[in-house]
């Protein structure tokens, strides 16, 4: 009788181990390649921030183009040569020195994700004193690059690739593309219209160490960990 149930969870098993190791990240590479014997791999950013997040309906930041999105706000004390954000959904949450904010504490044990969908944007404010709620909300925002579905990241749950990545390289001779000191945010949605809803992972890179960056859900966060 026993024997029966062997083969069942065997596959059981695999299929778990195999949906979590699906989600695990590797070395984010930044736009420099290297060549080692026969391969060329990215060189690994220098600097990576983590943030570990939960989206949940009724929270959006923002509506654009008929879409829910959610920011995470970022201060870049120097100027960059380049940055990459990536984001993955759902998260275990195992990414050593992450910053794990309280709704993603609350709801860790979730099994809810989406399929993200990310901008990288910059704004007119380049100075700390001047980081505000008002001042973000008005703010003048570009969006300097944006990313849906990524083949570098590792396949969601359901098998499909719908989680993003992107790189930006600063252009140093135009004020509007150049990466220089300033708030940045990553804002997040989903590809089609609907709910967001789930745990996730979102990172910022640089090839460069850039002492002093900080990344946090809110602009009160953002002003609580700049005086730090």
């Amino acid at each position: 009788m026993k024997k029966r149930f062997i083969l069942p969870l065997a596959i059981l098993l695999i299929g778990s181990a195999s949906t979590l190791s699906a989600q695990k990240l590797k070395k984010f590479g930044s736009s420099t390649e290297k060549k080692i014997g026969p391969k060329t791999i990215k060189v690994p950013y220098t600097d990576v921030i983590s943030y570990l997040g939960y989206a949940s309906p009724g929270n959006e930041d923002a509506v654009v183009d008929s879409k829910k999105f959610y920011y995470i706000y970022v201060w870049v004390p120097l100027a960059a040569p380049e940055l990459g954000v990536r984001m993955v959904s759902p998260t275990d949450g195992k990414t050593k020195g992450a910053i794990a904010s309280q709704a993603y504490k609350d709801n860790a044990s979730s099994d809810d994700y989406f399929d993200t969908y990310i901008t990288l944007e910059r704004s007119d404010i380049v100075s700390k004193d001047n980081i505000t709620e008002d001042g973000a909300k008005n703010a003048n925002w570009v969006t300097l690059e944006r990313n849906d579905d990524s083949s570098e990241m590792p396949k969601q749950p359901s098998g499909r690739s719908y989680n993003s990545l992107l790189r930006y390289k600063s252009e140093m001779g135009s004020p509007e593309k150049a990466l220089t000191a300033g708030l940045y945010r990553v804002g997040f949605t989903t590809y089609k219209t609907g709910e967001v809803k789930g745990t996730f992972m979102a990172e910022v890179a640089a090839p460069i160490k850039l002492p002093g960056v900080v990344m946090a859900k809110t602009i009160e966060e953002l002003n609580t960990k700049i005086a730090e």
